[in-house]
């Protein structure tokens, strides 16, 4: 496969086949990431990414699920998806999903029926980084999008048929603000009703811009166990009634939980304080990464 650059994925796509659609990220303005910072933002041409499939065709026996990358692919017009979308139905028949990065502002371009068409041409998972339900964290972040938009874009994605899978960061709000993170983004989840919701836990490399705050003390790490703490006042806020399947298990948490909303939002709380209790079950440092 030809790819520019560093390629990311998320988690569950570990084993799907990965084409660029776009290089880069178009918003890349979010303080705390580093992943795209070094590339600038491009579509690629629709030729080259209908040739990667082709390639991919020619080396892979069965392809069951396909990620097309790079930060927010979801960026792309209908006619140039569906473009895409087709030829991997001709050249893929096996495949049972094709998954997609899209911003909170990609999701709402999108009218109803663009994101319906979008379903019946094979997406079947739409990534969306949230990264907080505080509007004051997202806007201290530079993310670019407010939590009303957040919420419409995974509203929009459920009704659609499509499921979302949605990301936020523990910590996000520093020691500053962890209360009304942890507040405000259990009640998103509770309010927009993703398929999936995961929590990765904030780390910070030095190409990200949020690192001159660290350096500086102006943003202040919180400590494994307040990262804990957050996680157990976050959990209490969510209260749905769709099941919603919860994933804290990324390479960054200082502790794994899997669970369903809201069956197991219990005993994932009590799994947490125990944790707190017993910090030798906590990951240590050396072990975490993005």
């Amino acid at each position: 496969m030809r790819y520019e650059g560093s390629v990311y994925r998320p988690p569950s796509e570990a084993y799907s086949l990965i084409v660029q659609a776009t290089i880069g990220c178009a918003n890349n303005s979010c303080t705390f990431c580093s992943m795209f910072k070094d590339k600038k933002f491009r579509v690629r041409d629709i030729g080259d990414v209908l040739e990667d499939f082709n390639m991919a065709r020619r080396y892979y026996k069965r392809v069951e699920k396909i990620f097309l990358a790079d930060g927010d692919a979801l960026v792309l017009k209908n006619d140039k998806l569906i473009v895409i979308l087709e030829h991997i139905k001709k050249l893929f028949p096996e495949c049972e999903r094709v998954a997609i990065y899209g911003s909170p502002q990609d999701v709402n371009r999108k009218t109803p029926d663009e994101l319906i068409a979008l379903r019946g041409f094979g997406i079947g998972m739409i990534y969306i980084g949230a990264e907080s339900g505080s509007d004051k964290v997202l806007s201290d972040v530079k993310k670019g999008a407010s939590r009303a938009e957040i919420i419409e874009a995974i509203k929009k994605t459920e009704a659609s048929g499509i499921k979302s899978s949605v990301t936020f960061i523990s910590g996000l709000g520093g020691k500053e603000d962890w209360r009304g993170h942890a507040i405000d983004t259990g009640t998103m989840i509770s309010e927009a009703g993703p398929s999936y919701a995961s929590l990765l836990t904030l780390m910070v490399e030095p190409t990200a811009p949020l690192y001159a705050d660290l350096v500086s003390g102006r943003f202040k790490f919180l400590s494994p166990g307040e990262v804990l703490e957050e996680t157990i006042l976050l959990l209490e806020n969510v209260n749905v009634s769709k099941k919603c399947v919860f994933r804290s298990n990324h390479a960054s948490n200082y502790i794994s939980l899997k669970g369903d909303f809201p069956k197991d939002k219990d005993a994932m709380i009590k799994q947490l304080k125990d944790a707190i209790k017993n910090k030798e079950h906590l990951k240590d440092e050396r072990f975490r990464a993005l």
